[in-house]
């Protein structure tokens, strides 16, 4: 699937720029074009991977280049006044040779969260492409005002794109973990999931192609009907074989009948561990409308028998009849399922987002009534023996 990426605000912008590393490493195909937008100079400063002509500073007759401070009602102001130069970024890219847009930001802070839905928008009324949202979950330590910012942002950015892909950090972080090192280690998880997901189906001359393709249309399809998606993902580590996996499509015998089942078994297996396991947003599976599974790994891994259990269990355990299933031939040591799970509805972590967000907002309210009172409270105390300047 080829993507044009636009990350906004810092969160966003490096993982649009890890993305890109994914990509050249990977040689995927994926990141067709990838634009970073900020308020804060800085930000754009340290990153790596997209180049300087398409790192976007938006804001700078309002917040010279320092940020929104957490602010995402200026963010979302900003992004509106300026939207046009993020435009003139865009209009670089070959529209014509991408399948899908992808605007990825951080729903805590400030300038994402304010200014990733105003950009899908914007997206949404010119191009006639479909314009998908990464939104990223703060953990719920990061403070009640990165959670309110996370769910008035939320309900917004789900609005306005075509399906929001979600990735809670709550349920990544892991104790004991420096803040720097465990954004490294959740950005990478991002990226590998979604990097599977999205290279599935891309073949270059002399790669090997899957008994069941998965292209850009199984994923648009998934992805059609709006609402949010969640991502499963587990690997095993497996042998290469030195020809490749071509033998085992043409020999025959007791031994490959073996292999073939101790392949099914691994496939059903890791499926299993995809759905049931740690998903991008914990969700309970039941009542997903779509469902896509990709089997990656060398062929001789990978058999259609093994991939179309564990499409039939998906179903099962959905109670979805739109659940699609192919392969993704790769050589690499190890077999991977990825599963996609959209239109997900029941899911506990949006509604303890709403709820702690709720509660944030009434004590940011109550803080800054009782705040002017006791100002005005401290004043009065002189105002009979003091005569004001003006």
């Amino acid at each position: 699937m080829k993507l044009a990426m636009i990350g906004f605000g810092q969160a966003g912008g490096k993982i649009v720029d890890r993305f890109v590393d994914y990509d050249e490493r990977t040689r995927s195909g994926i990141v067709r074009a990838a634009i970073a937008v900020n308020t804060a100079k800085a930000d754009l400063m340290g990153l790596e991977n997209i180049p300087n002509e398409n790192r976007v500073l938006i804001g700078q007759s309002r917040v010279k280049g320092h940020g929104v401070g957490a602010d995402n009602e200026l963010g979302a102001e900003i992004a509106e006044e300026d939207i046009d130069e993020v435009q003139g970024a865009i209009d670089s890219i070959p529209t014509h040779e991408i399948d899908a847009f992808l605007v990825v930001a951080g729903m805590g802070g400030g300038t994402g969260s304010g200014g990733a839905p105003v950009l899908a928008k914007h997206l949404k009324r010119i191009y006639t492409i479909p314009v998908y949202g990464l939104g990223v979950l703060p953990g719920s330590d990061e403070g009640g005002i990165y959670t309110l910012n996370a769910a008035r942002s939320f309900q917004t950015f789900v609005r306005e794109v075509d399906n929001l892909l979600v990735f809670d950090n709550d349920s990544w972080r892991q104790a004991g973990e420096s803040v720097e090192g465990g954004y490294e280690e959740i950005n990478e998880e991002i990226v590998r999931r979604f990097g599977v997901l999205f290279g599935a189906g891309e073949v270059g001359q002399g790669d090997e192609v899957g008994e069941s393709v998965v292209d850009s249309s199984e994923i648009i399809n998934t992805l059609a009907g709006g609402g949010i998606s969640t991502v499963g993902y587990a690997t095993e580590g497996v042998e290469l074989s030195d020809d490749g996996g071509l033998l085992s499509r043409f020999t025959g015998g007791d031994d490959e009948q073996v292999d073939t089942a101790h392949t099914t078994n691994r496939i059903t297996s890791l499926v299993r561990k995809a759905a049931l396991g740690r998903l991008t947003l914990p969700c309970e599976i039941e009542g997903a409308e779509r469902a896509l599974l990709v089997m990656a790994g060398p062929t001789e891994h990978l058999n259609r028998k093994g991939i179309e259990r564990g499409r039939k269990w998906l179903e099962e355990q959905t109670g979805s009849m739109e659940v699609r299933g192919g392969d993704y031939p790769l050589r690499e040591p190890q077999v991977a399922s990825c599963i996609l799970l959209s239109g997900v509805n029941n899911v506990p972590r949006i509604k303890e987002l709403q709820q702690v967000a709720i509660e944030a907002q009434d004590n940011i309210e109550a803080i800054r009534e009782e705040s002017e009172d006791n100002l005005q409270n401290l004043v009065e105390d002189d105002e009979d023996e003091l005569e004001p300047l003006f």
